[in-house]
């Protein structure tokens, strides 16, 4: 669980940096282990001056060269619990490859919107993850990069 925890929270940081320089002056806040925003599947609240927050997920992934987006559809298969692309309230997913320091800022509606009509097209892949004694399995759809990048409006990619 250390190496998974590692690569969230540097891609916490990167996400939190991508911010502050999209909008200097603003102010991020790390809602991670909050539970009002826990299950709203928000990692952080971004307060831009004059403007309403914007809630964050943050996803890290460390496979940057296969070029595809893994989208959790399933979040823990043995409790059967939704996964974070399908029931998360925020307004960004910045989906952020930590080795290429690469954050994609995708429109999460309309990145949903978008894939609900696709999603048979796409593979389903599994990864598992072990938390002390408990192992878990996470599965999502793999979909590439240029697809989201040039079909949903207002996917961006930025490298650090």
């Amino acid at each position: 669980m250390r190496g998974v925890q590692g690569a969230a929270d540097r891609a916490v940081m990167l996400a939190h940096d991508w911010l502050l320089a999209q909008a200097p002056g603003s102010r991020i806040h790390d809602v991670q282990d909050d539970p009002r925003f826990q299950h709203r599947g928000v990692d952080l609240l971004w307060d831009k001056p004059g403007e309403a927050p914007v809630g964050v997920e943050v996803k890290g992934d460390r496979q940057a060269r296969r070029g595809n987006y893994f989208l959790e559809l399933v979040s823990n298969l043995e409790r059967d619990t939704p996964g974070c692309f399908l029931y998360s309230t925020a307004d960004l997913l910045l989906y952020v490859f930590l080795a290429p320091r690469e954050v994609h800022c995708l429109p999460l509606k309309a990145t949903r919107d978008w894939f609900l009509p696709r999603a048979k097209e796409y593979p389903l892949k599994s990864t598992r993850t072990r938390t002390g004694a408990v192992l878990y399995t996470t599965v999502g759809a793999i979909v590439p990069v240029k697809q989201i990048q040039s079909e949903v409006p207002g996917a961006t990619r930025t490298k650090l």
